[in-house]
């Protein structure tokens, strides 16, 4: 999977991270590299808890319009 990821310099020093296609999903770091380590981890552990969140009255239907 294949996600942007867009990553600022904040005006106090560090940076700040974002995936727009995770929302909330985001962090901060003292460098750049730290920064990209903490999304991927961020986004690693969203899509995890995603995966894991089947609700017990799931019921999956097919409408065809």
């Amino acid at each position: 999977m294949r996600l942007s990821v867009r990553i600022f310099r904040n005006e106090n020093g560090g940076y700040t991270a974002v995936c727009p296609s995770l929302p909330g999903c985001m962090c901060r770091g003292e460098t750049r590299e730290e920064t990209m380590s903490r999304i991927d981890e961020a986004m690693k552990g969203y899509i995890a808890a995603l995966n894991n969140f089947v609700p017990e009255n799931l019921v999956n239907e097919v409408i065809e319009v």
